[in-house]
């Protein structure tokens, strides 16, 4: 092959020269077999395991997972034993958020570490390239501010891309087959500025069919040509994670020999483009985890999604009813806070265990990255059980009120309860709680009725459909106007619908003082006569970040201190109000760096 890189390995009987993504120890097989590595502390021990499972199916790539806390000396051990058995390694690292200026430093974090890493290790033990995940078409912002988003992640690219510069190191991003939809400022398609920029580009063609319509050949198509004209390599990648409801996107119950046709088909079909380099299984644990027969029959005819999102029906969960979660002993009075950076949950954890036992928390709204495996937050819900605190999956998005998007609803759902049916007792969601905003969009301003109409209907769907066999509690967030609005069809406000339709709202009742006709409680009351009446549990949330409609809306000005004060005034000013159940701030990321 013809792609960039080479690295001479110290104490091996041959040279073995790294050039791109193909030594020569390997080059009889003439193209590269990788899979990517999430799981970290596979390696602790030296990556036996890990390594025996590459040898025994080929793999020649691993693209690993970089955990900047774990010693160095774990990553030489391990990247030593794979280069002995010809087995390149790259550095693996990404976040949906690296797109966002905000979190350029995270990026180039990985850069310093991986040029630190190296400069500090024989050349035996260095990293041949980095590997970047990164998918900003799950944030909500891409949504609503895709170009910015699009910008915004070309110019963190860059600034990595010069951080790196002259290093040597092979550099390669995971990218959709349906990329070159996008397009930058100036109309360049987005799959071509990645390939243009990166040494080799890894497709993810998540179907699992090689040669149907809608299949791996057919979708990997455009940027195989598009990769030939620009001399550019890919890779072609395929996935064996569970999906939940959308089992089209994976080899997952198929079993292994039936991957492993599909892969070698693949590779033949493949070795006519110039720019194919070979294929990648998403991901490693999934892959060993399989069982080697077919356990179910692949789809015929699946289309695919036009973007990220999922089918429009819900999966039927094969009638199990999900299993409830624990009780836990906590205090009635709910005390809490939203978690809305998932990678919080599932990188730094006891960073967030430690802030809810400082604050006294008992309760937690936790956005989930529905791309990650369970165990992603089985651990964190468990240890939040044992602390007392309540755990309730987070989600939603302004455009979850169109029916268009009801599917990205469900998705959620779906995921949660998978996940409760696979997780113990005490790792389990208590719930599932909205944001749903639809005021934000241009569609509310140009008929509000209509947009109110489709959002009640997909709030039902919701209900219905996360009710159907579970006891997991449906609650949102609700804003303090609502009441100002009729439901549908019905001669209440849209506010009172909200409250008797879910198990709990919690209402924004974003101002800074508890007292008074627009303090929390006074803004509050309509809706919290409507939850008396309802005979339904009300939880009233306020605002911590920085606000740019009045300092009357946030805590932000006055600080955390203040804040407790009035929040401390609450349960005196509504004892006679049985609805309410405490108070939430939002959120996590805003109260922990909060003035004092």
């Amino acid at each position: 092959m013809n792609v960039r890189g080479c690295r001479k390995l110290a104490g091996l009987l041959m040279a073995l020269l790294l050039v791109g993504l193909q030594t020569l120890a390997y080059a009889e097989q003439a193209e590269v077999k990788a899979t990517w590595v999430w799981q970290t502390e596979w390696i602790k021990d030296g990556g036996e395991d890990l390594l025996d499972y590459s040898r025994e199916e080929g793999i020649n790539l691993i693209y690993l997972q970089i955990n900047r806390q774990m010693p160095a000396a774990s990553y030489q051990t391990f990247v030593e034993k794979a280069h002995a058995a010809n087995i390149a390694v790259h550095a693996l690292g990404g976040d949906p958020g690296w797109a966002l200026e905000k979190h350029l430093p995270d990026m180039l974090g990985l850069a310093d570490w991986v040029n630190d890493y190296n400069a500090g290790v024989p050349e035996s033990g260095r990293f041949d390239g980095i590997h970047l995940d990164i998918e900003p078409y799950v944030l909500p912002e891409w949504e609503i501010r895709q170009e910015q988003v699009i910008s915004s992640w070309k110019s963190n690219i860059s600034a990595l891309l010069s951080r790196v510069s002259g290093s040597d190191l092979e550099l390669g991003i995971d990218i959709p087959f349906w990329f070159d939809s996008y397009t930058l400022e100036d109309g360049t398609p987005v799959n071509e500025w990645l390939m243009g920029s990166f040494d080799h580009v890894t497709v993810m063609a998540y179907r699992n069919q090689v040669d149907s319509e809608h299949g791996i050949l057919s979708l990997t198509r455009t940027e195989l040509e598009l990769a030939d004209r620009l001399g550019k390599q890919v890779v072609v990648a395929v996935n064996t994670k569970e999906m939940p409801g959308e089992a089209h996107t994976t080899f997952h119950g198929l079993g292994r020999e039936y991957l492993s046709s599909a892969l070698d088909q693949l590779s033949a079909d493949l070795s006519s483009y110039s720019s194919f380099a070979g294929l990648a299984v998403h991901d490693a644990r999934s892959w060993r985890d399989m069982p080697a027969g077919v356990d179910a029959e692949p789809p015929n005819g699946e289309k695919p999604a036009p973007n990220p999102a999922p089918p429009s029906s819900p999966s039927p969960g094969d009638g199990r009813r999900v299993p409830d979660a624990d009780p836990i002993e906590r205090d009635p009075q709910v005390r809490g806070t939203y978690i809305w950076e998932a990678r919080d949950v599932i990188e730094d954890s006891q960073e967030i265990l430690a802030f809810a036992k400082e604050k006294n928390l008992n309760w937690l709204y936790v956005r989930l990255d529905l791309e990650q495996p369970f165990e992603s937050y089985s651990s964190f819900v468990k240890q939040a059980s044992a602390a007392g605190i309540e755990v309730h999956a987070l989600g939603g998005h302004p455009i979850w009120a169109l029916q268009e998007n009801r599917p990205r609803m469900m998705r959620l759902v779906n995921y949660v309860k998978e996940y409760n049916r696979s997780v113990a007792g005490d790792e389990r969601f208590h719930g599932i709680h909205l944001d749903i905003e639809p005021y934000v969009l241009p569609a509310w301003q140009a008929d509000s009725d209509q947009v109110i109409a489709e959002w009640t209907t997909n709030l039902d769907a919701f209900v219905s459909e996360l009710k159907k066999d579970s006891s997991l509690e449906a609650s949102m967030d609700m804003a303090v106007w609502l009441d100002k609005h009729k439901a549908p069809g019905a001669d209440i406000s849209l506010s009172q619908w909200m409250i008797s339709r879910m198990d709990h709202v919690a209402l924004m009742a974003f101002r800074d003082t508890a007292a008074g006709s627009n303090g929390i409680v006074g803004v509050s009351k309509e809706e919290i006569g409507f939850a008396n009446e309802l005979g339904k549990p009300i939880i009233l949330s306020v605002e911590m970040k920085e606000s740019h409609e009045g300092d009357h809306i946030t805590f932000f000005e006055e600080g955390a201190a203040f804040m407790e004060e009035e929040l401390a005034k609450l349960p005196g000013l509504l004892q006679d109000s049985p609805a309410y159940t405490g108070h939430v701030v939002h959120a996590y990321e805003y109260w922990k760096n909060a003035k004092p």
